[in-house]
């Protein structure tokens, strides 16, 4: 018996280990040189902006008002709205503005369907860059200037920098802490090693040519992996261009994060199984961004990464505190990553506090990963306020 507990001990620890070293490193290699900058593009490219709104009628205004704020000539840049089951009130004030506004009615929802209404009803199609952000996002008066820099000195592919626009809750200020550790590991970290960023569903930027022959094949609640999958198939690299801000409003209730994840965690898993077939090809080519994507969502996410080991912790400290040693390794390397990947704006006493909610939020997100079957198929709404 006691050597089935050692030989099980050491199984579990391998398995988790690898994801905290995983994400260790690439929080080490996020603090690594200097922010790479885009020098000033000779070019002023043109560019779509698509911004599907769903029920989004409190906050799709604003967000419209910052894309129309920008330091970029008018006519090398249109806003299309998709106005999915908004208030015919919201839609009278966006039809006032020098928006494209598109409204539609499906029966079954979902951004995929929404960016390819819009791609296939657009009757201008002479642009080059498209950029697809959230109902809910804010974004500075350089963001397409910044952009358009990129795509001049020959980007494909870029994501842009997502972080809070609101700290007003224990449970926004998770969400925010959530959002800043993977823009570290998954996106940061990579590019500083030359591996491609991850997407993250809005402050996206994508040539618009590839985009219009390829937003017809997503068809999922996780467009953003799915974009990922041919993306990097196609071996385009996907940069991320760290000083581009894209102010996302948080989640503020534990019903909603709840939801949030649950769909986050059922389009990885089916992600992870429709991505597998093209891992033999990825192998024989050397796709080693493809490669790192599948094994990236193998991985287990952060909160439950925490939870596990500290559970396992408690539990072998009774049985035999010997065995708990290299867990509280393990647990001082995960802390370690999290410290790295953080910025100080967020490293703060009243932030600090917020640990008191993890114990229910690893509850929440362990119920998850029983629950995502069928999360991936429909489309399911996260409201933020």
């Amino acid at each position: 018996m006691e050597n089935l507990l050692i030989i099980t001990d050491k199984i579990f620890f391998g398995i988790i280990a690898i994801s905290v070293i995983y994400a260790f490193a690439f929080a080490f290699f996020s603090v690594l040189g200097k922010k790479k900058r885009y020098p000033l593009a000779k070019k002023q490219e043109r560019f779509l902006v698509l911004i599907p709104a769903y029920k989004e009628d409190r906050v799709i205004i604003q967000t419209v008002e910052s894309i129309l704020d920008q330091e970029y000539p008018e006519n090398r840049m249109d806003i299309v709205v998709i106005s999915d089951k908004m208030e015919n009130a919201t839609n009278l004030i966006l039809s006032e503005m020098p928006v494209i506004l598109m409204e539609i009615n499906p029966e079954q929802s979902s951004k995929a369907y929404a960016m390819n209404y819009a791609i296939e009803n657009m009757a201008d199609k002479n642009y080059d860059v498209v950029v697809i952000l959230d109902a809910d996002n804010i974004v500075a008066s350089k963001f397409i200037s910044d952009i358009n820099d990129a795509f001049y000195s020959g980007a494909t592919a870029v994501q842009t920098h997502r972080t809070a626009k609101n700290l007003d809750n224990d449970m926004a200020i998770l969400d925010a802490i959530s959002e800043e550790i993977n823009n570290s590991i998954f996106r940061r970290g990579h590019v500083k090693v030359g591996l491609s960023s991850a997407l993250i569903g809005s402050g996206i930027a994508l040539e618009y040519k590839w985009f219009s022959e390829n937003v017809s094949k997503l068809s999922t609640a996780g467009e953003d992996k799915e974009m990922e999958i041919l993306l990097l198939r196609e071996g385009i690299f996907i940069d991320f261009l760290d000083y581009v801000f894209v102010y996302d409003e948080k989640v503020k209730k534990e019903e909603i994060f709840y939801n949030q994840r649950r769909r986050w965690l059922s389009s990885q898993f089916y992600s992870l199984y429709s991505g597998l077939k093209y891992l033999p090809k990825a192998l024989f080519n050397l796709n080693l961004d493809y490669l790192d994507k599948i094994f990236q969502w193998m991985l287990l996410p952060k909160i439950i990464l925490l939870g596990i080991i500290s559970v396992i912790i408690v539990i072998t400290t009774f049985i035999s505190i010997e065995l708990s040693f290299k867990w509280w390794a393990l647990f001082l390397l995960l802390m370690t990553s999290f410290v790295l990947a953080l910025p100080g704006f967020l490293i703060t006493a009243k932030n600090i506090g917020v640990i008191k909610k993890l114990p229910l939020l690893f509850l929440l997100m362990f119920i998850n990963l029983f629950r995502t079957k069928g999360a991936n198929g429909k489309f399911i709404h996260t409201p933020k306020g």
